[in-house]
Protein backbone atom coordinates (compact mmCIF):
# COMPACT_ATOMS: atom_id res chain seq x y z
CA UNK A 1 0.00 0.00 0.00
CA UNK A 2 1.36 3.32 -0.76
CA UNK A 3 2.47 5.39 1.76
CA UNK A 4 0.37 8.66 1.76
CA UNK A 5 1.72 10.26 5.23
CA UNK A 6 5.43 10.29 3.54
CA UNK A 7 3.72 12.19 0.30
CA UNK A 8 5.23 15.51 -0.57
CA UNK A 9 1.58 17.13 -1.81
CA UNK A 10 1.65 20.83 -2.32
CA UNK A 11 -1.58 22.43 -2.51
CA UNK A 12 -2.92 25.30 -4.44
CA UNK A 13 -6.26 27.20 -5.40
CA UNK A 14 -7.42 26.23 -8.90
CA UNK A 15 -7.26 26.04 -11.72
CA UNK A 16 -4.45 23.58 -11.80
CA UNK A 17 -2.99 23.98 -15.13
CA UNK A 18 0.67 24.64 -16.65
CA UNK A 19 1.68 26.15 -19.76
CA UNK A 20 5.04 27.13 -21.18
CA UNK A 21 3.22 30.15 -22.73
CA UNK A 22 4.53 33.50 -20.89
CA UNK A 23 3.99 37.12 -21.12
CA UNK A 24 7.41 37.47 -23.01
CA UNK A 25 6.88 34.52 -25.09
CA UNK A 26 3.11 35.98 -26.07
CA UNK A 27 4.78 39.37 -26.83
CA UNK A 28 8.12 37.89 -29.18
CA UNK A 29 5.70 36.07 -31.44
CA UNK A 30 3.76 39.38 -32.09
CA UNK A 31 7.26 41.55 -32.49
CA UNK A 32 8.54 38.61 -34.82
CA UNK A 33 4.77 38.95 -36.20
CA UNK A 34 5.41 42.62 -37.04
CA UNK A 35 9.28 41.97 -38.43
CA UNK A 36 8.06 41.76 -42.81
CA UNK A 37 5.79 44.79 -42.26
CA UNK A 38 8.97 46.93 -40.61
CA UNK A 39 11.09 45.49 -43.29
CA UNK A 40 8.92 46.53 -46.14
CA UNK A 41 8.73 49.87 -44.48
CA UNK A 42 13.06 49.84 -44.45
CA UNK A 43 12.87 49.23 -48.28
CA UNK A 44 10.36 51.70 -49.34
CA UNK A 45 10.76 54.50 -46.60
CA UNK A 46 14.44 54.12 -46.30
CA UNK A 47 16.74 52.94 -42.91
CA UNK A 48 15.15 56.06 -41.41
CA UNK A 49 11.79 54.20 -40.71
CA UNK A 50 14.50 51.52 -38.35
CA UNK A 51 15.97 54.21 -37.01
CA UNK A 52 12.32 55.27 -36.01
CA UNK A 53 11.36 52.55 -35.03
CA UNK A 54 14.55 51.47 -32.95
CA UNK A 55 14.24 54.61 -30.93
CA UNK A 56 10.46 54.54 -30.14
CA UNK A 57 11.67 50.96 -28.99
CA UNK A 58 14.55 52.36 -26.59
CA UNK A 59 11.94 54.96 -25.42
CA UNK A 60 9.02 53.09 -24.55
CA UNK A 61 11.94 50.79 -22.54
CA UNK A 62 13.19 53.60 -20.85
CA UNK A 63 9.82 55.37 -19.88
CA UNK A 64 9.12 52.13 -18.03
CA UNK A 65 11.93 51.17 -16.27
CA UNK A 66 12.70 54.82 -15.08
CA UNK A 67 9.02 54.87 -13.98
CA UNK A 68 9.68 51.22 -12.10
CA UNK A 69 12.77 52.57 -10.81
CA UNK A 70 11.56 55.90 -9.55
CA UNK A 71 8.93 53.86 -7.41
CA UNK A 72 11.09 51.24 -6.55
CA UNK A 73 8.79 48.74 -8.37
CA UNK A 74 10.25 45.17 -9.28
CA UNK A 75 11.43 45.81 -13.10
CA UNK A 76 8.79 44.71 -15.98
CA UNK A 77 10.97 45.46 -19.07
CA UNK A 78 11.73 41.91 -19.57
CA UNK A 79 7.94 40.80 -20.34
CA UNK A 80 8.89 42.97 -24.04
CA UNK A 81 5.58 44.78 -23.70
CA UNK A 82 7.24 48.17 -24.21
CA UNK A 83 9.29 47.20 -26.91
CA UNK A 84 5.91 45.72 -28.76
CA UNK A 85 4.37 49.38 -27.71
CA UNK A 86 7.60 51.35 -29.14
CA UNK A 87 7.22 49.10 -32.65
CA UNK A 88 3.49 49.48 -32.68
CA UNK A 89 3.77 53.75 -32.22
CA UNK A 90 6.30 54.09 -34.78
CA UNK A 91 4.34 52.25 -37.04
CA UNK A 92 1.40 54.27 -36.92
CA UNK A 93 3.73 57.28 -37.03
CA UNK A 94 5.13 58.95 -40.47
CA UNK A 95 8.30 58.09 -41.14
CA UNK A 96 8.76 62.11 -41.43
CA UNK A 97 8.34 62.64 -37.69
CA UNK A 98 11.16 64.39 -35.59
CA UNK A 99 12.40 61.63 -32.89
CA UNK A 100 11.78 63.96 -30.39
CA UNK A 101 8.08 64.17 -30.81
CA UNK A 102 7.92 60.13 -30.95
CA UNK A 103 9.73 60.28 -27.86
CA UNK A 104 7.06 61.83 -26.47
CA UNK A 105 4.37 59.57 -27.49
CA UNK A 106 6.08 56.76 -25.72
CA UNK A 107 5.99 59.01 -22.68
CA UNK A 108 2.08 59.05 -22.95
CA UNK A 109 2.11 55.40 -24.03
CA UNK A 110 4.18 54.15 -21.06
CA UNK A 111 3.85 56.71 -18.34
CA UNK A 112 -0.06 58.24 -18.76
CA UNK A 113 -2.03 55.24 -20.36
CA UNK A 114 0.11 51.89 -18.88
CA UNK A 115 2.00 52.86 -16.00
CA UNK A 116 -0.19 54.85 -13.99
CA UNK A 117 -3.67 52.77 -14.55
CA UNK A 118 -1.32 49.95 -13.08
CA UNK A 119 0.94 48.71 -15.26
CA UNK A 120 -0.24 45.67 -18.16
CA UNK A 121 -3.11 44.12 -17.44
CA UNK A 122 -4.77 47.25 -16.49
CA UNK A 123 -4.84 50.07 -18.88
CA UNK A 124 -8.09 50.39 -20.33
CA UNK A 125 -7.06 51.58 -24.00
CA UNK A 126 -4.27 50.53 -26.15
CA UNK A 127 -1.52 51.95 -25.64
CA UNK A 128 0.23 52.56 -28.61
CA UNK A 129 -3.19 53.99 -30.43
CA UNK A 130 -3.48 56.15 -27.04
CA UNK A 131 0.34 57.42 -27.84
CA UNK A 132 -0.76 58.53 -31.87
CA UNK A 133 -4.10 60.11 -30.82
CA UNK A 134 -1.88 62.44 -28.43
CA UNK A 135 0.69 62.82 -31.36
CA UNK A 136 -1.50 64.77 -33.28
CA UNK A 137 -1.54 67.98 -30.85
CA UNK A 138 1.29 67.84 -34.00
CA UNK A 139 -0.83 67.96 -36.84
CA UNK A 140 1.70 69.04 -39.15
CA UNK A 141 4.11 66.53 -38.34
CA UNK A 142 1.19 63.71 -37.71
CA UNK A 143 0.02 64.41 -41.71
CA UNK A 144 3.54 65.01 -43.72
CA UNK A 145 3.69 62.24 -46.22
CA UNK A 146 6.29 60.83 -48.58
CA UNK A 147 5.92 60.27 -51.87
CA UNK A 148 7.51 56.55 -52.20
CA UNK A 149 7.66 53.81 -54.91
CA UNK A 150 9.40 50.74 -55.40
CA UNK A 151 11.77 52.62 -58.58
CA UNK A 152 13.25 55.36 -56.10
CA UNK A 153 13.12 53.12 -52.92
CA UNK A 154 16.79 54.20 -50.77
CA UNK A 155 18.65 54.18 -47.84
CA UNK A 156 17.50 57.42 -46.43
CA UNK A 157 18.56 58.76 -43.05
CA UNK A 158 17.06 62.02 -43.91
CA UNK A 159 13.78 62.91 -45.27
CA UNK A 160 14.17 66.63 -45.42
CA UNK A 161 14.44 66.62 -49.14
CA UNK A 162 11.72 63.90 -49.15
CA UNK A 163 8.56 64.68 -52.15
CA UNK A 164 5.41 64.59 -50.02
CA UNK A 165 2.12 63.41 -51.65
CA UNK A 166 -0.87 62.45 -50.50
CA UNK A 167 -2.10 59.08 -49.02
CA UNK A 168 -4.87 57.01 -50.65
CA UNK A 169 -7.13 57.37 -48.57
CA UNK A 170 -7.04 61.20 -48.41
CA UNK A 171 -7.46 61.33 -52.08
CA UNK A 172 -10.67 58.64 -51.70
CA UNK A 173 -11.80 61.22 -48.59
CA UNK A 174 -12.44 63.67 -51.37
CA UNK A 175 -14.78 61.16 -53.29
CA UNK A 176 -12.55 60.43 -55.67
CA UNK A 177 -11.98 56.59 -57.17
CA UNK A 178 -8.19 55.38 -57.52
CA UNK A 179 -6.87 53.50 -60.75
CA UNK A 180 -6.56 50.09 -60.53
CA UNK A 181 -2.66 49.73 -60.17
CA UNK A 182 -2.93 51.75 -57.00
CA UNK A 183 -4.76 49.22 -55.35
CA UNK A 184 -2.42 46.81 -56.02
CA UNK A 185 -0.25 49.19 -54.90
CA UNK A 186 -1.87 49.91 -51.64
CA UNK A 187 -1.74 45.72 -51.45
CA UNK A 188 1.67 45.33 -51.71
CA UNK A 189 2.86 48.17 -50.11
CA UNK A 190 4.31 50.23 -52.91
CA UNK A 191 2.66 53.42 -51.16
CA UNK A 192 2.82 56.41 -48.66
CA UNK A 193 1.57 56.31 -45.24
CA UNK A 194 2.61 55.56 -42.11
CA UNK A 195 5.60 53.63 -41.94
CA UNK A 196 4.11 49.79 -40.85
CA UNK A 197 0.79 49.93 -42.59
CA UNK A 198 1.59 50.12 -46.09
CA UNK A 199 1.45 46.87 -47.45
CA UNK A 200 -1.36 44.74 -46.68
CA UNK A 201 -0.04 41.41 -47.81
CA UNK A 202 2.65 41.15 -45.16
CA UNK A 203 0.58 42.45 -42.50
CA UNK A 204 -1.46 39.21 -43.57
CA UNK A 205 1.40 37.28 -43.56
CA UNK A 206 2.19 38.74 -39.76
CA UNK A 207 -1.92 37.63 -38.99
CA UNK A 208 -1.45 34.09 -40.22
CA UNK A 209 1.29 33.47 -38.10
CA UNK A 210 0.10 34.79 -34.59
CA UNK A 211 -3.07 32.61 -35.86
CA UNK A 212 -0.28 29.38 -36.15
CA UNK A 213 1.21 30.58 -33.16
CA UNK A 214 -2.50 30.81 -31.57
CA UNK A 215 -1.57 34.10 -30.21
CA UNK A 216 -4.82 35.88 -31.51
CA UNK A 217 -7.93 34.23 -32.75
CA UNK A 218 -9.65 35.37 -35.89
CA UNK A 219 -12.83 37.04 -34.71
CA UNK A 220 -11.65 40.27 -34.45
CA UNK A 221 -10.27 40.73 -36.90
CA UNK A 222 -12.46 38.92 -39.63
CA UNK A 223 -14.99 40.83 -38.06
CA UNK A 224 -13.73 44.25 -38.01
CA UNK A 225 -12.29 43.70 -41.50
CA UNK A 226 -15.73 42.34 -42.99
CA UNK A 227 -17.48 44.83 -41.73
CA UNK A 228 -15.48 48.09 -43.48
CA UNK A 229 -15.73 45.65 -46.37
CA UNK A 230 -19.45 45.14 -46.37
CA UNK A 231 -20.39 48.74 -45.69
CA UNK A 232 -17.68 49.87 -48.52
CA UNK A 233 -19.58 47.63 -50.72
CA UNK A 234 -23.05 48.56 -49.94
CA UNK A 235 -22.09 52.27 -49.90
CA UNK A 236 -18.99 53.08 -52.25
CA UNK A 237 -18.14 56.72 -53.02
CA UNK A 238 -16.67 55.71 -56.39
CA UNK A 239 -18.26 54.27 -59.37
CA UNK A 240 -16.95 50.75 -58.96
CA UNK A 241 -17.81 48.64 -55.88
CA UNK A 242 -15.55 46.18 -56.01
CA UNK A 243 -12.31 48.41 -56.47
CA UNK A 244 -13.98 51.20 -53.65
CA UNK A 245 -14.49 47.83 -50.65
CA UNK A 246 -10.58 46.68 -52.03
CA UNK A 247 -9.33 50.20 -51.36
CA UNK A 248 -11.28 50.87 -48.39
CA UNK A 249 -9.81 47.03 -47.05
CA UNK A 250 -6.05 47.65 -48.04
CA UNK A 251 -5.84 51.34 -47.45
CA UNK A 252 -4.98 53.23 -44.30
CA UNK A 253 -4.33 51.37 -40.89
CA UNK A 254 -6.79 48.98 -41.18
CA UNK A 255 -5.47 46.04 -41.52
CA UNK A 256 -2.43 46.88 -38.82
CA UNK A 257 -5.41 48.00 -36.10
CA UNK A 258 -7.72 44.71 -37.09
CA UNK A 259 -4.42 42.29 -37.02
CA UNK A 260 -2.34 43.90 -34.35
CA UNK A 261 -4.15 46.74 -32.13
CA UNK A 262 -8.24 45.45 -31.87
CA UNK A 263 -6.93 42.31 -30.27
CA UNK A 264 -4.58 43.46 -27.54
CA UNK A 265 -5.63 41.46 -24.51
CA UNK A 266 -6.02 43.89 -22.41
CA UNK A 267 -8.31 46.31 -24.28
CA UNK A 268 -10.30 43.88 -26.21
CA UNK A 269 -13.64 41.83 -24.85
CA UNK A 270 -12.50 37.85 -23.55
CA UNK A 271 -16.08 36.42 -24.64
CA UNK A 272 -16.37 35.08 -28.06
CA UNK A 273 -19.58 36.88 -29.04
CA UNK A 274 -18.35 40.18 -27.16
CA UNK A 275 -15.05 39.50 -29.66
CA UNK A 276 -17.34 39.58 -32.61
CA UNK A 277 -19.88 43.25 -31.31
CA UNK A 278 -16.18 44.56 -30.47
CA UNK A 279 -14.25 44.25 -34.62
CA UNK A 280 -18.40 44.94 -35.92
CA UNK A 281 -18.38 48.04 -33.94
CA UNK A 282 -14.64 49.20 -35.11
CA UNK A 283 -15.59 48.62 -38.07
CA UNK A 284 -18.77 50.69 -38.24
CA UNK A 285 -17.28 53.62 -36.83
CA UNK A 286 -14.42 53.34 -39.00
CA UNK A 287 -16.74 53.68 -41.90
CA UNK A 288 -18.31 56.60 -40.41
CA UNK A 289 -15.19 58.81 -39.49
CA UNK A 290 -13.88 58.03 -43.44
CA UNK A 291 -17.41 58.62 -44.81
CA UNK A 292 -18.26 61.68 -42.49
CA UNK A 293 -15.55 62.89 -40.72
CA UNK A 294 -12.55 65.79 -41.32
CA UNK A 295 -10.06 63.25 -41.25
CA UNK A 296 -9.11 60.69 -44.00
CA UNK A 297 -8.55 57.98 -41.67
CA UNK A 298 -10.76 56.33 -38.63
CA UNK A 299 -9.17 53.32 -37.53
CA UNK A 300 -7.26 54.62 -33.94
CA UNK A 301 -10.13 56.34 -33.11
CA UNK A 302 -12.34 53.60 -33.93
CA UNK A 303 -10.63 51.08 -31.57
CA UNK A 304 -10.28 53.56 -28.79
CA UNK A 305 -14.13 53.86 -28.70
CA UNK A 306 -14.56 50.15 -28.72
CA UNK A 307 -11.99 49.82 -25.80
CA UNK A 308 -14.03 51.82 -23.58
CA UNK A 309 -16.67 49.58 -24.04
CA UNK A 310 -14.66 46.10 -23.66
CA UNK A 311 -16.14 45.64 -20.08
CA UNK A 312 -19.54 46.21 -21.42
CA UNK A 313 -19.19 43.59 -24.29
CA UNK A 314 -17.74 41.60 -21.83
CA UNK A 315 -21.00 40.53 -20.33
CA UNK A 316 -22.43 39.68 -24.04
CA UNK A 317 -21.65 35.59 -24.58
CA UNK A 318 -20.75 34.68 -21.08
CA UNK A 319 -20.69 31.05 -20.55
CA UNK A 320 -22.74 29.08 -18.02
CA UNK A 321 -21.68 28.00 -14.78
CA UNK A 322 -21.15 24.44 -14.71
CA UNK A 323 -23.95 23.01 -12.53
CA UNK A 324 -25.47 26.07 -12.33
CA UNK A 325 -29.48 26.38 -11.93
CA UNK A 326 -31.49 25.92 -14.98
CA UNK A 327 -33.22 29.61 -13.69
CA UNK A 328 -29.98 31.00 -13.47
CA UNK A 329 -29.15 29.65 -16.64
CA UNK A 330 -31.91 31.07 -18.35
CA UNK A 331 -30.61 34.66 -16.64
CA UNK A 332 -27.54 34.52 -18.36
Amino acid sequence: MTDYKNLKLIASSSPHIRSSESTRTIMMDVIIAMIPALAMSVFVFGFRALALTLVSVAACVFWEWGYRKLLKKPQSIGDLSAVVTGMLLAFVCPVTIPYWTIILGDFFAIVLVKMLFGGLGKNIVNPALAGRAFLFSWPVLMSNWVKVGFDNAAGLLSTADAVTAATPLAVMHQQKMLPEESILDMFLGNIGGCIGETSALLLIIGFIYLLYRKVITARIPLAYIGTVAILAFLFPQGNDRIAWMAAQVFGGGLMLGAIFMATDYVTSPLTKLGQIVYGIGCGVITILIRYFGGYSEGVTYAILCMNACAVLLDKIGRPVKFGAPKKEAAKK
